[in-house]
């Protein structure tokens, strides 16, 4: 019981995942064989659709944007500020900060990552992991949505008796910067909404938001 209320938070995050994913599975499916119905076409199973270029490409373009959203968050908060948001550091701790308030080095205590004393590519590694990995995950989603959505496009076209496209025409083309920009502009909106509105609004007891006392220019403090 321990072990699930300190992990409660992932582990429902994980729940809601599989649930979505599994659910948009279905959905996608059931939606992609109407479609070919109407074309007069083959149903396909299942495990054909969650295999296919169409599924695919449907969930790399939402992971890539996620992906970055993130990514972008992560680095530009270390330089960039929002006076009175606690999305925001404080007004005076802008850049990569001291080692003492990092606490790697010689400030590293007992409970420290082991590579937090060490230093040369080790330090920067753990100094960077988190935007490294999540840029590198976008890097991937925003690959595979790529690809899969070529093979989806020139199945389209294949349809309509029109020569496929090369991946570098696809890559380039308004088919794919519309499904890309889409989803990229809802998750600028969403982080811009969180760093303004966290300045004036309060949800009590969350991290994410500024103690309900607290004054709106306050900056940097988590509730």
């Amino acid at each position: 019981m321990r072990w699930l209320k300190e992990n409660s938070l992932s582990l429902t995050f994980l729940i809601l995942f599989l649930a979505c994913v599994g659910g948009q599975a279905v959905a996608g499916w059931h939606d992609f064989n109407d479609q070919q119905l109407a074309q007069h076409l083959d149903r396909i199973s299942f495990l054909d659709y969650v295999t296919s270029a169409p599924y695919a490409v449907d969930v790399a373009e939402n992971w890539q944007s996620e992906y970055l959203q993130f990514f972008l968050f992560i680095m530009l908060t270390v330089w960039l500020l929002q006076k009175g948001s606690p999305e925001s550091k404080e007004m005076d701790a802008a850049g990569a900060e001291s080692d003492e308030r990092q606490q790697i080095g010689r400030y590293a205590d007992e409970n420290s990552p082991s590579w937090a004393r060490a230093t040369g590519i080790r330090l920067w590694l753990l100094s960077n992991s988190l935007g490294i990995v999540m840029g590198t995950i976008f890097v991937l989603s925003w690959l595979a949505q790529s690809v899969g959505g070529q093979v989806a496009y020139n199945s389209e076209r294949l349809v309509d008796l029109l020569d496929p496209v090369p991946w570098g025409s696809y890559v380039t083309s308004a088919e794919f910067w519309n499904r890309s920009l889409q989803n990229w502009q809802s998750e600028m909106l969403a982080v811009l909404s969180m760093v303004v509105l966290s300045i004036y609004l309060r949800q009590r007891g969350s991290p994410e938001s500024k103690p309900v006392g607290a004054a709106h220019s306050s900056t940097g403090v988590e509730g």
